[in-house]
């Protein structure tokens, strides 16, 4: 029956009700943890000398424009890497799904370089990559830690990516396979015009957040020579013998992740309730 009112059912507006409710008691416990924090931390007896250390306002309005700067590299070396983690990923997961016995061996690379490059934690792999390369004497400039830098986040990245494409490409159902194929399209055309697009609408939410990831795994760069806001915040520690700038370069990646992360969980609830 309706409610005249508001135009509601009455289970419309009783559902209403209920997330009004709990919005109110969220809220509520939320603020009461905060005020908690608050209230609390400040009464530990180190608390003073934590502030001076990590929450120095001093130190953090010094830092914080050179540190912007720094950033600014890890904005580049992702911009750049982001592209060649997508050609690459979304060619060793096609190389992956080929279903022609002659082309196995292509099938075989993909399994094999997923599972490498899964297996190995990405700071190793900017450690053999950017020193090593270099190592064998290349001249300049292809012994920069930039270009091998960006390699390693590249071969690692890209198997990840490949598995979520995999598991895009996967999820199209065989019978739209077959239907292209009585039309009378090729393989290579069922592939192009029916699997990759639906393949690629349902893994975006998935890639969003290996986007996120990607861009706070630029600092492992840092390692191996690039100065980039980690590597800064390091030199600003030594010569402040403070830790704030680590707290800076901190508040720096939250301001560019929360949005992307809330992005990525707006895109995964919309997805889910269209399939729904």
């Amino acid at each position: 029956m309706a409610n005249g009112s508001a135009g509601l059912t009455r289970r419309q507006a009783y559902e209403r009700k209920l997330r009004h409710r709990s919005l109110i008691i969220a809220g509520g416990s939320t603020l009461a943890v905060v005020l908690a924090i608050v209230l609390l931390v400040p009464l530990a007896p180190g608390w003073e000398k934590v502030k001076y250390s990590f929450f120095n306002g001093e130190v953090f309005i010094k830092t914080f424009p050179k540190l912007l700067n720094a950033f600014v590299l890890d904005v580049a070396i992702f911009a750049w890497s982001v592209p060649l983690i997508a050609a690459l990923g979304l060619a060793i997961a096609l190389a992956r799904d080929v279903r022609n016995p002659v082309l196995y061996p292509l099938r075989l690379f993909g399994a094999l370089y997923t599972d490498l490059f899964r297996g190995v934690p990405v700071v190793l792999v900017v450690y053999l990559v950017g020193f090593g390369i270099p190592g064998l004497g290349l001249p300049r400039p292809w012994n920069s830690p930039y270009i091998w830098g960006t390699v390693a986040l590249v071969l690692t990245y890209s198997a990840y990516v490949a598995e979520i494409f995999r598991g895009g490409i996967e999820s199209v159902h065989n019978s739209q396979r077959n239907a292209a194929l009585s039309l009378g399209l090729t393989g290579q055309d069922v592939m192009r015009f029916v699997v990759l697009p639906q393949a690629i609408r349902r893994v975006i939410p998935a890639q969003m957040n290996m986007l996120i990831a990607l861009q706070k795994d630029v600092a492992l760069l840092s390692f191996i020579g690039p100065v980039e806001i980690f590597r800064q915040a390091g030199v600003f520690k030594s010569l402040l013998a403070n830790f704030t700038p680590y707290v800076v370069a901190a508040a720096i990646f939250l301001v560019v992740t929360v949005p992307a992360t809330r992005l990525a969980d707006y895109l995964i609830t919309k997805q889910n309730r269209s399939r729904s």
